[in-house]
């Protein structure tokens, strides 16, 4: 989901961890290099030692990972786990720092937080034998389930991406050729930003961009309220992260097949056409995957086209065998 507006960058930053591809910014340049993205999977005792991460398991059938986004808890997935709890195993995953769970302690910027929910969730598979599971995320979720896929094929199923793509920086600052490395410098703002912020101004700042997220009111609210039990800390850790972790060499990796549905909603209809372009340049080392944008819903389809979303994802379990 994309806006056209280019704000200053005070506004800019402070609209950020309220988006996930939103917000335009002028392109900035750094000096220090990117994180790998292909970490090797930290040794995990068991399910029950994680700190990254909570699990509630629902339903009995195939496998089915759900990962909410940034800022947000498993209740967005309600509509999904309706349908399909039925026949799937669903494994709702609550990242440490978001809507109310309790955030894991950050000692340094090198802390990674995505790397320790990815590394924890591969030994979560491993523990509990879950043969191939489906991982379907939204936003942050979404590169997760990117990156799951990328660094473990052999362990990971079929992945569905609600809004969430291998690389946010480059959408970002409207230029493909973005490298992490660029936006070290504005990562590193954004962390101090957040990491110096009171829940009550992470609720005000979260208020701005709205309007971008969900259409209704209520779906509105909800995601505030999600945001108001966020910590600032780990909002702009996982912000920084995202900003410099560039998968999309390593998403060639990924064996099974992939769905990647957008939002462009929040957008006039000249711009429309920029969106669908700018996704497929995602995928370029993915020819195979199916991509679907609604130009109805805006950043949290399921809240706002949870029809559309969950017979997308039916359709494709149905053929992702």
């Amino acid at each position: 989901m994309f806006t056209c507006t280019k704000p200053t960058t005070a506004v800019r930053l402070s609209l950020i961890p309220t988006i996930f591809v939103a917000v335009f910014a002028a392109n900035q340049s750094g000096h220090s290099h990117a994180a790998s993205a292909s970490a090797p999977v930290a040794a995990v005792a068991s399910p029950a030692t994680a700190t990254s991460f909570s699990v509630e398991v629902i339903g009995k059938g195939r496998p089915v990972i759900l990962i909410p986004g940034l800022m947000s808890s498993p209740a967005v997935w309600q509509s999904t786990v309706d349908a399909l709890k039925a026949d799937h195993q669903l494994h709702l995953i609550h990242i440490a720092g978001f809507a109310g769970k309790a955030a894991r302690a950050i000692k340094q910027p090198e802390d990674s937080l995505l790397q320790s929910v990815q590394q924890q969730l591969l030994a979560y598979i491993k523990a509990k034998q879950l043969h191939q599971p489906v991982v379907i995320g939204h936003n942050l979720g979404g590169f997760l389930a990117f990156a799951l896929a990328s660094q473990a094929p052999q362990s990971i199923g079929p992945i569905i991406s609600v809004d969430g793509l291998p690389f946010l920086a480059p959408v970002f600052t409207r230029n493909p050729a973005t490298t992490a490395a660029q936006m070290q410098t504005q990562a590193a703002q954004i962390r101090a930003q957040y990491g110096g912020m009171t829940q009550a101004q992470l609720s005000q700042a979260t208020a701005q961009g709205l309007f971008i997220q969900a259409t209704s009111p209520a779906a509105q609210q909800q995601v505030l309220a999600m945001a108001e039990q966020s910590d600032p800390a780990a909002v702009g850790q996982a912000m920084a992260e995202l900003l410099t972790t560039d998968l999309r060499l390593q998403v060639g990796n990924i064996r099974q097949q992939v769905l990647l549905l957008g939002a462009s909603g929040a957008l006039p209809p000249q711009a429309q056409a920029g969106v669908k372009a700018l996704y497929q340049q995602q995928l370029e080392k993915l020819p195979a995957a199916q991509l679907d944008i609604n130009p109805q819903a805006r950043h949290f389809i399921m809240l706002d086209d949870p029809t559309w979303l969950n017979q997308k994802i039916r359709s494709f379990l149905q053929e992702a065998k």
